[in-house]
């Protein structure tokens, strides 16, 4: 399966962690290179987060409750991302904006709580990471990682069926349907990098970590919301011709219509076998947010328009019209992990000119990732 790596050695390469409060610059030579103009700081409610800025003037921040992205500016020193101004940065309320992370269960696809754990959960910064798949002095990276509580240890078993006797009763042998639970112990690395022209690039990488030899399944996301002029105004190319599962419409399968989508009501669609670029054009701010993504072979639509917005403390009133999210995702075909396997998926996003049209946008020329 594309995405999935065995690792069963641990890694040894060391790397200089980076504590609160603390500027890490790239030092020559040194083990850590690829941190360069990281800050950790108190944010919003004195939470921790982290601040990556380059030279050009492009930054992000991503606090470390959620491990989430919740600022991506340009050289200009436009925000990229939508963050809700009525967001509760609280635990263990999610943060309603940025990019939130939709694991161990997307939305309501099993019987976690919807999206998951991983986006209510305090990260830690990552003091022995993987090693960077590129020596680029120009990159600003933070490393995070997320290992289970026993809270999550209680709430997220793997239920395997077994057949077991339970003795005799009055009535004879009764062959009973026993279940066996698997407590489900996994590695969640997260690389947040800034590139020099100001990408933003997210790679998760996801271990088995079972040590009895049982395997386990999860669905995933990068729950992104973008920062749009107004919804009407959007444009999203890549995506045509494609099957989709309607959520409004009890996860019926339909195939899109038409050139590109645009938007008129509420939508909420996971595309399956999407490619691996989408593009995501805003007419009036004339800007083109390109997806990239590797590893997540569905793509997720979502507006929830004037009434569900209306519902939302944590949104507003008018919240949706500023507001598109297309997610990475992995959620028709869970993901399935042996020990000591890892799960790699990544997500790169850019802009490019609004009068960007991509013909190798076609699904059937590009496949899925």
């Amino acid at each position: 399966m594309q995405g999935i790596e065995k690792k069963k050695t641990k890694e040894t390469i060391l790397r200089q962690p980076v504590s609160p409060e603390t500027t890490t610059s790239k030092q020559k030579g040194g083990p850590s290179d690829h941190f360069q103009n990281v800050q950790v700081v108190k944010g919003i409610n004195g939470l921790d987060k982290v601040v990556l800025r380059q030279i050009r003037g492009s930054s992000a921040e991503v606090y470390l409750y959620g491990g989430q992205v919740t600022s991506w500016k340009n050289d200009r020193g436009e925000q990229l991302l939508f963050v809700s101004n009525k967001a509760i940065f609280k635990p263990p309320k999610e943060i309603r904006g940025g990019i939130p992370i939709c694991f161990p269960q997307f939305s309501d696809f099993g019987s976690l709580e919807k999206h998951g754990f991983a986006r209510n959960r305090m990260w830690s910064i990552d003091t022995n990471p993987p090693p960077p798949t590129t020596n680029s002095p120009s990159r600003a990276a933070i490393d995070l990682i997320l290992k289970p509580s026993k809270e999550d240890l209680k709430i997220f078993p793997h239920r395997y069926i077994s057949k077991c006797f339970n003795g005799l009763s009055l009535h004879g042998d009764c062959l009973l349907e026993c279940y066996v639970y698997s407590i489900f112990s996994f590695e969640f690395r997260l690389r947040v990098t800034l590139g020099l022209e100001g990408e933003l690039m997210l790679t998760s990488r996801i271990r088995n970590a079972n040590s009895d030899q049982k395997p386990f399944k999860f669905t995933f996301a990068y729950h992104t919301y973008f920062s749009v002029s107004d919804i009407s105004e959007v444009r999203v190319e890549g995506l045509e011709t494609l099957d989709y599962l309607d959520n409004m419409k009890k996860r019926e399968r339909f195939t899109e219509q038409g050139d590109a989508l645009t938007f008129e009501s509420e939508v909420d669609k996971v595309y399956l076998s999407s490619p691996t670029e989408i593009a995501v054009m805003d007419h009036e701010r004339k800007r083109t947010f390109l997806i990239r993504k590797n590893g997540l072979p569905d793509a997720v639509v979502w507006n929830p328009w004037d009434k569900k917005s209306k519902a939302m403390a944590d949104l507003g009133d008018n919240g949706y019209k500023h507001m598109i999210c297309i997610e990475a995702a992995a959620v028709e075909k869970p993901i399935f992990l042996k020990p000591g396997e890892e799960w790699i998926g990544r997500q790169e996003l850019s802009t490019v000119p609004a009068s960007y049209y991509c013909s190798e946008l076609d699904p059937w020329r590009v496949g899925g990732s």
